[in-house]
């Protein structure tokens, strides 16, 4: 008798900027996951899918991969592959109420805008429900294209920010309210 084989999750983002993609199995009760990828597509989204499946496909051969798209480029590539697309704020809020259900807001800052998800607890259930969310669509200041040309910019990984503000001494004033001034300021 033939061995059942082993089936992973994948999980697809194809954003403004960026594709990202996870696998994950399901181990001991938990999740495991057994492969990662943050690619810059260059405008090349479809090419870029393909060729992070390619890797997966080499990484885990013989697997049966159960795989869905989300993010702002992937609604016609999930129609054209067919698979199952869900809407990014969907599956964000998804990930938090498995994973973090004390969260009560949660940010995700992607290429163009910054969408923040407010959680609450639902009293007859206790489950952890959406209560609101909101979407900075207007300006993109604060999202991941605007730091990763202030990283440019300050020649200076965006990797590193979180490092070099925790080691800062002073606080300088920089615009709030729109990208254009807050590059100027800095």
């Amino acid at each position: 008798m033939a061995q059942a084989r082993r089936t992973v999750r994948v999980g697809i983002d194809v954003g403004s900027t960026t594709v990202k993609a996870v696998a994950v199995e399901r181990r001991g009760g938990g999740w495991e996951r057994v492969f990662s990828r943050y690619v810059r597509h260059g405008a090349r989204q479809a090419a870029t899918v393909a060729e992070v499946l390619g890797e997966l496909s080499s990484v885990l051969p013989n697997v049966r991969l159960c795989a869905a798209l989300t993010g702002s480029g992937a609604p016609t590539l999930a129609e054209e592959l067919g698979l199952p697309y869900v809407q990014e704020v969907v599956a964000n809020s998804i990930a938090v109420r498995e994973l973090f259900p004390e969260a009560r807001c949660a940010i995700e800052l992607g290429g163009q805008d910054a969408k923040i998800v407010f959680f609450e607890k639902d009293p007859r259930t206790g489950d952890l429900t959406v209560s609101n969310m909101r979407m900075n669509g207007s300006c993109a200041g604060g999202t991941g294209a605007f730091l990763d040309e202030i990283a440019s910019l300050l020649n200076v990984p965006s990797e590193e920010f979180d490092g070099l503000a925790a080691s800062g001494t002073t606080v300088r004033d920089i615009s709030g309210r729109c990208g254009v001034y807050a590059k100027t300021d800095i």
